[in-house]
């Protein structure tokens, strides 16, 4: 993670302010965008809908995006700049406004308004390494698999977003229900995960991993738990917790540019999505890949 520049207070900037944020926490979005029209030039985009917030992000020409919103909302701009090849070219500034608020907070970025909004005016650039899978996916975090957490009502096909297109879920054609159904799926509680089998009551796992080509564990060593993790300088971190049987199993660690897993249909949690089932992805780590703004040191 290096430090790459710092900002002019002149520098114009596109304030994207996700609906969900305006619902739960309207005093904290109203902070965030004094600050930020006190210390820049400032567009303030209010979308209604995810179709909305991307058309935003595209027209931002040469303004520095500026996200208020939760964790959702982060990881649907860095899904769609990648998507549309603009990632590696966009400078992208947080303010984390809502309920999850952990990614955000774990990648550096303050979690308060105000010091958020600072940052965004007086912080530095410093690239992030993150990782891409063979499906097009983006994960800031760490990948699970299992899944800590499955989403009652994903958003959209294998939970990797929104539908889009006519006729879309429930809400298409109806910004407010599209935001309600959006605040809801934030407030509702979730439920555990029962494994990454397909069925319920899905027990351990039996994966072949393989890190740079090397199998770290193959299929006939059932696997309670694994995780990835960009790490620095272009390696992910990976660890996998064998299935303990009397003794306890020390987990496996290895590091690597990429990641496969392969074998029975699972499941993986990424930053805020759960995914699959699949029965074989490849992550790959982007060095540097994510370019955000964090305060300065």
């Amino acid at each position: 993670m290096a430090e790459v520049a710092t900002f002019a207070m002149s520098d114009q900037l596109l304030v994207v302010i996700d609906p969900v944020a305006r619902m739960m926490d309207g005093e904290s979005v109203r902070i965030a965008k004094d600050v930020l029209s006190a210390g820049a030039a400032t567009k303030v985009c209010l979308p209604d809908d995810p179709d909305e917030f991307a058309r935003a992000l595209a027209r931002r020409g040469s303004r520095r995006p500026v996200v208020v919103g939760d964790d959702h909302a982060l990881t649907r701009a860095v899904t769609l700049l990648h998507r549309q090849r603009e990632l590696a070219e966009c400078v992208l500034s947080v303010v984390p406004v809502g309920g999850a608020l952990s990614l955000a907070k774990s990648l550096g970025v303050p979690t308060g308004a105000v010091a958020a909004a600072r940052a965004v005016l007086e912080g530095a650039e410093r690239r992030l390494d993150l990782l891409v899978d063979d499906s097009d996916g983006v994960v800031l975090g760490t990948l699970r698999i299992p899944p800590v957490r499955e989403p009652v009502a994903p958003d959209g096909p294998e939970g990797e977003g929104p539908a889009s297109g006519p006729g879309a879920g429930s809400g298409a054609g109806r910004p407010w229900l599209r935001t309600c159904q959006s605040l809801v799926r934030t407030l509702v509680p979730t439920r555990p995960a029962s494994g990454t089998g397909s069925g319920p009551g899905s027990g351990p796992s039996r994966l072949r991993i393989e890190v740079d080509g090397t199998t770290l564990v193959d299929l006939d060593q059932p696997v309670e738990a694994v995780s990835v993790t960009p790490g620095i300088a272009g390696v992910a971190k990976v660890e996998v917790r064998p299935l303990s049987v009397g003794a306890e199993t020390s987990p496996l660690r290895a590091e690597g540019r990429t990641v496969t897993v392969s074998g029975a249909h699972f499941r993986y949690g990424a930053d805020t999505a759960v995914s699959g089932p699949v029965r074989r992805r490849t992550w790959t780590v982007g060095e540097g890949g994510l370019r955000l703004v964090l305060p300065g040191r």
